[in-house]
């Protein structure tokens, strides 16, 4: 009977081989093994309650057909669960389902008795009952500084970590480029999570590291306790998500685990590089899951955050710097939150060790490692393109022909500036602004001096402009 079962599984397996994936096939029909055949009803073994589920999620249909044209119309399956690593099965008596025929389906969900997992460890050292959350203790919300770029991921986050699984922020998905404080905040949430819910289990893993925990549990044949492991969390915060790219395996486990964390009202938070329409090579079923929730992203900070967020961190290092070191030093570092971690601790070196003020000059030395060259001489193009962004504008508009106020105004500094700050002839200014000779560069001089003595907002808008070629050229 042993071998009719097998010879008609294996009938079933190359019916399913062609119509599945081969990493599928691989994942969820290789482990199968066949126990019994009895009247036009194949019973198999699976190794836990994933796969029973899993199958009859997604492959009822596949299932049906390879068993109706093996067996016929009359066929039927049933699932018992393997009982340990070794592939034996539990006793037929204990753990099939009962016969009981449907004229609705051809497959019949058994009825399962699955062993208590005692010692549930996927990571050394981490039980069940004592999970170690794998926090930085130093990422909290209240040193994450808010403002205009990440205000609404931080109050998500918060309202999450007062409510876990209980918000419409599930998942919290929160994206953004590198170094703009997505772990800090991700794990800022998990913090607050343990100190409001001592009882709730938290971890906080990398995709990387979850994946690795993958290979390993498959190596040990130990995937029913990895499973119940992430299946007992209470809150899962998983770190740039984006490197499950290609991972076809990992995919399918994890949506498993997310289907059941959020069905059951566990909280799940994402970070990302990207968001999750840009996402490449991952399922578009676990894209969809990840717009449930809330997607919120954390943008550059603006000059006056960056100044806040470096002021915070020197002050509770105990140090104090001049506003104006502080100015200098956020207008060189623009995009990276991290970078103004790092000329901190090149300024805090300086200053415990060297024990030197902060002054402009340590400033200029901490930030040479940090920025691509805070030193650049004053050139035409770099004075063109600082003019642009103050206006808002394409740094080509300078160089074209207009007569709208909103061009020719800023084209008048421009060239002011480039006649002012730099050793260019007349004719080479007029080149760099679309071919304009002399004549005309001498009026846009000529109209910038007029207006310096005569209109204070405009005076106000050239102190500006030229506070911030200070902090730019600055050598």
């Amino acid at each position: 009977m042993t071998n009719n079962c097998q010879v008609v599984w294996d009938r079933c397996l190359h019916i399913i081989k062609r119509n599945v994936p081969p990493q599928s096939f691989q994942t969820w029909f290789e482990p199968i093994r066949p126990v019994q055949l009895e009247d036009s009803v194949l019973t198999i073994a699976v190794p836990n309650k994933l796969f029973y589920e899993w199958l009859e999620e997604n492959y009822v249909q596949v299932l049906r057909t390879s068993i109706h044209q093996v067996l016929g119309k009359e066929g039927r399956l049933r699932y018992c669960i393997l009982n340990g690593s070794d592939g034996r099965s539990n006793s037929p008596n204990k753990a099939l389902s009962e016969t009981a025929a449907s004229s609705e389906s051809s497959l019949i969900p058994g009825t399962f008795d699955i062993e208590k997992i005692k010692d549930p460890r996927i990571i050394p050292g981490i039980r069940r009952d004592r999970v170690d959350p794998n926090l930085n203790p130093n990422y909290t919300f209240e040193q994450f500084i808010e403002g205009d770029c990440n205000r609404l991921a931080r109050n998500a986050g918060i309202a999450v970590a007062k409510k876990p699984g209980g918000t419409a922020f599930n998942p919290l998905f929160i994206y953004g480029a590198v170094g703009l404080g997505k772990t800090h905040l991700a794990q800022a949430i998990g913090n607050d999570i343990v100190q409001r819910f001592p009882e709730k289990l938290v971890l906080y893993v990398s995709t990387e590291e979850f994946t690795n925990q993958i290979i390993q549990a498959i190596k040990k044949n130990d995937v029913n306790a990895f499973v119940n492991f992430y299946q007992s969390l209470d809150v899962l915060i998983m770190d740039d998500i984006q490197f499950l790219s290609g991972k076809q395996k990992t995919q399918e486990i994890f949506f498993f685990l997310f289907n059941q964390l959020h069905q059951t009202g566990r909280q799940i938070i994402l970070t990302s590089d990207r968001p999750p329409r840009d996402l490449e090579d991952i399922e578009d079923r676990l894209i969809s899951r990840f717009k449930w929730g809330l997607s919120a992203d954390l943008q550059a900070p603006d000059l006056e955050t960056r100044i806040a967020i470096l002021g915070a961190k020197l002050e509770r290092a105990g140090v104090k710097a001049n506003p104006e070191v502080l100015e200098y030093i956020c207008y060189n570092v623009k995009d990276n939150v991290r970078d103004l971690e790092g000329v901190m601790a090149a300024l805090l070196a300086q200053t415990t060790l060297m024990r030197r003020e902060i002054s402009l000059d340590l400033a200029r030395e901490a930030i040479r490692n940090f920025v691509a060259s805070p030193n650049r001489g004053i050139t035409i193009e770099a004075l063109q393109k600082l003019v642009a962004d103050h206006f808002n504008l394409p740094v080509e508009r300078l160089s074209q022909e207009s007569r709208k106020r909103q061009f020719v105004v800023p084209r008048h500094v421009a060239i002011y500036l480039c006649k002012r700050l730099t050793n260019a002839s007349l004719k080479a200014i007029g080149k760099a602004f679309g071919g304009r000779d002399h004549s005309t560069i001498i009026y846009s001089l000529r109209t910038v001096q007029d207006m310096l003595d005569t209109d204070a907002s405009f005076r106000a808008t050239m102190e500006e402009i030229e506070k911030k070629v200070k902090m730019t050229f600055m050598t």
